[in-house]
């Protein structure tokens, strides 16, 4: 049978004593311990010797829960780890980027122009003379751009360039010129290579791509198909420039008929058309139509060609001839190989006049 002893000394002592040889402490309050062991001597068991059933449970479920956050912390770790990956990769990239862009503005610069664009850039300490120097070399590439395109006929409103690969060796960029030839608009795409060998720098292109104005596509397909295929640029911008300038002529030669002879020449699509209308007042339904071409060989070859042709009623036609009729277009053929195009136009222009 147990007993209860109550001891107060320093606080609260609980004691379960047994009648086997073996006592056991089951609850000792901290400041009463070392006087139940200087009573019983090493009968007392120490505290933690006897644990509550509950405890290990505890401790189980503790552990548990540890693991499965540390989990999770990996996890969200590895994943922060990434994104700062990324965004290093992305900053490194945006240098690189920026480094080109640099190179790219002072690429095509060279004296007092290239030493101010490096100091607009950041890679040379500025002065006051940087603004006085940009600005004069700006008014001589102005000059020399003025006199590039009253020489060659050919004006350029736009360049970009895009730096594909940059090494110690070679350099390769894609370039975008846009600009136009009188009326005539054009834009050309292509990369641009450039290697370093012993005997010098070595410049290829590919993958050009030349897009014109809509309305001439129909005279330049087989040419310009034959341009991407060979990649010469040269001969594009010549044949460029031939072409427009045959264009030209046949806008003023019409410009200039249907200012002189109002009542006879109309141009219903404008001066930059291809056809020219002849009629005269008096003869409703009779018109003559002036078609003058400029074809564009595959080798790059340009030539006008004009033609006569009629429109008749067919109540005309009982009045006249069908040789004369139909003739007017071999005869206006002889009439161009004798007097040249503009001479033999007014020689039909005053016959339909009847003056």
């Amino acid at each position: 049978m147990c007993k209860i002893l109550n001891v107060c000394l320093f606080g609260r002592l609980t004691l379960v004593v047994h009648p086997c040889p073996d006592l056991h402490v089951l609850h000792i309050s901290k400041p009463s311990k070392s006087l139940l062991q200087i009573i019983l001597g090493d009968r007392v068991a120490q505290p933690t010797d006897v644990q509550p059933p509950h405890c290990s449970v505890a401790k189980a479920t503790l552990h548990g829960t540890t693991g499965k956050m540390s989990n999770e912390n990996t996890e969200e770790a590895a994943a922060l780890q990434a994104q700062i990956e990324h965004l290093q990769a992305e900053v490194s990239a945006l240098r690189r980027q920026q480094k080109d862009d640099q190179k790219d503005v002072t690429f095509h610069f060279r004296g007092q122009m290239q030493n101010a664009m490096l100091s607009l850039c950041g890679q040379r300490q500025g002065d006051e003379k940087v603004l006085s120097m940009l600005m004069e070399e700006v008014e001589e590439l102005e000059e020399d751009l003025k006199l590039q395109t009253q020489m060659n006929g050919i004006s350029l409103t736009g360049c970009t360039t895009k730096t594909l690969q940059s090494s110690g060796r070679k350099l390769v960029q894609q370039l975008c010129v846009s600009g136009h030839c009188s009326e005539l608009l054009f834009q050309v795409e292509f990369q641009l290579s450039e290697v370093n060998e012993a005997s010098g720098c070595v410049r290829t292109i590919s993958e050009l791509n030349v897009v014109i104005d809509a309305g001439e596509m129909q005279n330049f397909s087989s040419f310009l198909s034959g341009v991407e295929e060979s990649r010469d640029l040269l001969l594009f911008f010549r044949t460029l420039r031939s072409f427009s300038d045959r264009c030209d002529d046949r806008r003023r030669t019409f410009q200039h008929f249907q200012e002189k002879y109002p009542a006879v020449v109309s141009l219903p699509a404008g001066c930059r058309s291809e056809v020219m209308h002849l009629s005269h007042p008096e003869l409703p339904g009779c018109v003559l139509l002036v078609h003058w071409s400029v074809h564009v060989s595959r080798e790059g070859g340009v030539s006008p060609k004009v033609e006569l042709l009629t429109k008749i009623p067919e109540r005309a036609l009982q009045l006249f001839p069908s040789q004369a009729v139909g003739g007017a277009a071999e005869a206006f053929q002889s009439l161009l190989r004798i007097l040249g195009a503009e001479a033999a136009l007014e020689a039909v222009i005053m016959a339909v006049s009847l003056s």
